[in-house]
């Protein structure tokens, strides 16, 4: 929900599924008076679910929709693209609300392929995309200006969708570069036409007011349990706060802990969940079927 409180009762209303209004909607959250808390929803019943306790609007997790698949997150698979449009798809016949895809880096096949992707999703009711310019299975960083040419093509083609740009410079990596690559690629990218910059991996405070600082569109931060509020994200100018596959890998958690609770006959809580802890990305990864999984787990 943005911080200043849920949904209001109009845009809970069945409305359209043309994609145009809830861009618009979608685009005036992010210059709200506080952050759009976006949380992510990785299939239908989450996503509903959230929309119905109140959040103006629902993103998706690439990891949490990949696993549910059977497949590992960030490897480009067409058939986590295959699912990942066909939840956007099933979202657009549900939702009363805005609601954003996340399409990894465009699942390959150059400029056009990915734009096509993005009007698909948009056409299925989308109001946005987030976008990244990490290269599948840890390749590193694409080249700025190849992330450039997706970013105008997505544009060109689908204009009032909202794209988030997702920069990977501090994303599955001990030791990130200065700010100023992050911000140079930012540059880039808002010149070729992206509406939001999203920064995963960031946590410092003084980081994070850098970014806000010098990046001129609205900053998207993923939510770092511990390490951040939302209070505190939102006096640092944060407008968007992504809690990424954070629900999905805590309703792991909790399915393990129900299911020992039974095994056990104690009740969940306590004892019953000791020995559960939230499983990081590289746990999912493995338990989706990636061999070696990365080192992070923030995802």
């Amino acid at each position: 929900m943005s911080t200043s409180g849920p949904a209001s009762a109009a845009s809970r209303e069945p409305a359209s599924r043309e994609p145009a209004p809830y861009a618009s909607v979608f685009h005036a959250l992010h210059r709200a008076d506080g952050p759009l808390l976006l949380p992510n929803a990785w299939d239908v019943a989450s996503a509903v679910a959230l929309a119905g306790a109140g959040y103006a609007a629902i993103g998706t997790t690439s990891l949490g929709v990949a696993a549910a698949h059977g497949r590992p997150d960030g490897q480009g698979l067409a058939e986590v693209r295959d699912a990942t449009l066909a939840l956007a798809r099933r979202l657009g016949e549900r939702l009363p609300c805005p609601y954003t895809v996340d399409i990894e880096g465009g699942f390959g096949g150059g400029a056009e392929r990915v734009a096509g992707l993005a009007a698909e999703v948009a056409a299925a009711g989308a109001a946005g995309i987030n976008l990244e310019d990490g290269l599948p299975g840890g390749g590193g960083l694409q080249v700025p200006s190849c992330q450039a040419e997706l970013i105008r093509a997505v544009k060109e083609r689908v204009p009032g969708l909202f794209l988030n740009a997702r920069i990977d410079t501090h994303w599955l990596v001990d030791t990130p570069p200065p700010l100023s690559v992050t911000l140079a690629r930012a540059e880039t990218y808002l010149a070729a036409g992206a509406d939001g910059i999203f920064v995963p991996g960031v946590v410092a405070d003084e980081d994070v007011s850098a970014l806000v600082a010098a990046v001129p569109a609205p900053l998207n931060i993923l939510f770092a349990p511990g390490r951040h509020t939302v209070g505190r994200l939102a006096e640092l100018g944060v407008r968007r706060i992504s809690t990424g596959s954070l629900l999905f890998r805590t309703a792991l958690r909790a399915t393990l802990a129900a299911a020992e609770s039974v095994r056990t006959g104690r009740e969940p809580g306590g004892a019953a969940e000791a020995g559960y802890g939230v499983p990081g990305y590289a746990e999912v990864q493995r338990l989706a079927g990636e061999g070696t999984a990365g080192s992070g787990d923030r995802r």
